[in-house]
């Protein structure tokens, strides 16, 4: 019980000034019999822009009733005016403007509810279900005149509030807006808050997915799901998260694919699947990077690379048009066109482009030389396929910018694509390229087991070498390939990269409501002994710990004069007459120590 005690007189030390008055503000309006928290239905007949929608189109009809609708939201703002006042909810949609009346509020007598409840109890940010008529003030603005509210949630933290102004020029200025990209990825609830348009990033990216579902359900695929937990992974080359479960006693892995998974379907006889799946890379984070993603992957049988080219270019135009209206799309400051054909170089021709040299014939320590001279870092674990793979990236990839298949790549970096029908060395693959990073890959699928057995132990060779991001052996996967698969072309779509693209974000997290970040660094809170190994005597913690200087590194911040006239003020405040008032000289030696 002391140590709930402590716990809890610790938290309340850390809360701000505002934060206490917002508690206290519910303590009073339980007195009132207001419950802060009520579980009952508030029913709904409008959100805010369909409310106004529905006004618009019979405000010039006097013979019909003035619209009455019941709308909740969050406060956004007030704007007090005596017995009147004006208020802003946002909702879902948007927001609108409420005029509040205290004679409606309050019809008899008693006017607690607008003079007390409304006026002072309620704060910017808490939740409010009103209901009323709409009508349109002298400034042209729709308003619903309310006619009663409730309090549905209180706040009790502080939003914080933007604040605009015009500078001389008549420019607006932006003030405490809430931009810190940390911030906002930690706290994306505040973020989605007062920040309306990220609202309609994620709301794209919804529409993204949709638009790539009906697509292919309208050609026949069916949509399916397969194993996160996987007791081998593969699929992709990629360090695996694992795990352990302790019924079976085993190791599992997070699936960094659901390829091999769905490639057996095809074997049992679909002719086209798909999934949304989440995968997970345990892999270095960037702003192109999150060990969590989201991915599409469609496998379709009797097709091949080339018929899955054609399938990419459309579905992807027809994402721009949904979103957009046109097929091309500003990302940054470059006008990206998605519209058919797209642009098609195979791998050597791309970098002999934009190097000047041809690799098409070389071999490994040619490789290793001519990927060094081009300033590619590489170590003794690199095969063919990574030294070719490290060269294109540095020098090709974020050379693309108008959407690219890359195509034809070699053997070695491809180890679950169909050998070339033509091209000795070479696997039938793909890559889609755009604004400098890949959005998408696919192959004719590899369905000779004998084959895919060798590339299966070639790449166990490379694991043995230390390449962490080997495949594995999988014996169950090359048993169904024995049963026989047809030829089969199959694909892989970033779900987050092309959402970036499609909505011009310049990083992963901005397309993610929670991305993967660092553990949040928790401010130690200074103890009793803190304080008083630099001199400060044990009857001024207390005080010092009022003013919100909870750590030593804030205490050690504070300016002397100030901190000195701050310490005597709460004294008094806290009407601690026992308690001296600490001299300028010992709160300078404090801050000294």
């Amino acid at each position: 019980m002391r140590l709930k005690n402590y716990s809890f007189k610790l938290f309340r030390m850390q809360l701000s000034e505002q934060e206490l008055l917002r508690r206290q503000k519910c303590q009073e309006l339980r007195a009132l019999g207001i419950d802060p928290f009520p579980a009952e239905l508030f029913p709904l007949t409008h959100h805010s822009e369909t409310a106004k929608r529905t006004f618009e189109k019979q405000e010039d009809k006097p013979e019909v009733a003035p619209l009455t609708v019941a709308l909740a939201g969050r406060l956004m703002s007030f704007r007090i005016q005596g017995s009147a006042s004006f208020a802003e909810i946002q909702d879902e949609q948007g927001r609108i403007q409420l005029y509040f009346r205290r004679d409606d509020l309050c019809p008899g007598e008693d006017k607690t509810f607008y003079n007390t409840v409304f006026k002072k109890l309620l704060d910017i940010g808490d939740i409010i279900g009103v209901n009323g008529y709409l009508f349109r003030t002298q400034l042209g603005e729709i308003t619903l005149h309310v006619t009663s509210f409730k309090l549905l949630t209180k706040a009790l933290r502080p939003l914080p509030i933007v604040k605009e102004a015009k500078d001389e020029a008549g420019n607006t200025i932006t003030y405490d807006a809430f931009s810190d990209a940390e911030t906002r990825y930690r706290q994306r609830y505040v973020d989605l808050i007062v920040n309306p348009q990220v609202r309609e990033v994620f709301r794209k990216r919804t529409r993204l997915v949709n638009v790539m579902r009906r697509y292919l359900d309208a050609l026949g695929y069916l949509e399916v799901e397969t194993p996160i937990l996987q007791p081998l992974y593969g699929g992709a080359a990629a360090r695996p998260f694992k795990t352990h479960h302790n019924t079976l006693d085993m190791t599992l892995y997070l699936r960094i694919a659901n390829e091999l998974y769905l490639k057996r379907l095809i074997v049992g006889g679909y002719d086209g699947v798909y999934e949304f799946s989440k995968d997970f890379r345990n892999e270095g984070m960037s702003r192109f990077h999150n060990p969590e993603f989201t991915q599409i992957e469609l496998y379709v049988a009797y097709k091949d690379y080339d018929w899955m080219m054609n399938l990419v270019e459309e579905m992807v135009e027809q994402i721009a048009l949904e979103l957009h209206g046109q097929t091309t799309v500003r990302v940054g400051e470059n006008d990206i066109n998605f519209a058919r054909p797209w642009k098609r170089l195979t791998m050597f021709e791309a970098i002999a482009h934009y190097t000047g040299i041809d690799i098409s014939a070389m071999d490994e320590n040619e490789l290793r030389k001519t990927a060094e001279k081009l300033g590619v870092e590489t170590d003794a674990s690199m095969g063919k396929g990574k030294l070719i793979d490290e060269i294109f990236g540095l020098h090709c990839e974020r050379k693309l910018i108008q959407p690219t298949f890359i195509t034809d790549y070699p053997v070695e970096m491809s180890p679950l694509a169909k050998k070339h029908r033509s091209k000795a060395g070479l696997v039938e693959r793909f890559e889609a390229i755009c604004n400098g990073k890949e959005i998408c890959n696919a192959f004719s699928e590899l369905n000779d087991p004998i084959d895919q057995r060798e590339r299966f132990e070639s790449q166990v060779e490379l694991g043995m070498r230390g390449d962490e991001e080997a495949m594995t052996l999988d014996e169950d996967f090359l048993r169904a390939l024995e049963y026989g698969m047809p030829p089969t072309a199959g694909l892989g779509i970033g779900i987050d990269r092309l959402s970036m693209i499609m909505t011009n974000q310049q990083s992963i997290q901005d397309v993610l409501f929670f991305p993967q970040m660092r553990p949040e660094k928790k401010a130690q809170i200074a103890s009793v002994t803190d304080f008083k190994a630099l001199g400060v005597a044990e009857m001024y913690v207390p005080i010092i710990q009022k003013l919100g200087l909870l750590t030593i590194e804030d205490f050690k911040k504070a300016t002397p004069s100030k901190l000195h006239n701050d310490l005597c003020g709460m004294r008094k405040k806290m009407k601690l007459e026992a308690v001296p008032n600490p001299t300028r000289e010992e709160v300078e030696n404090w801050l000294r120590g």
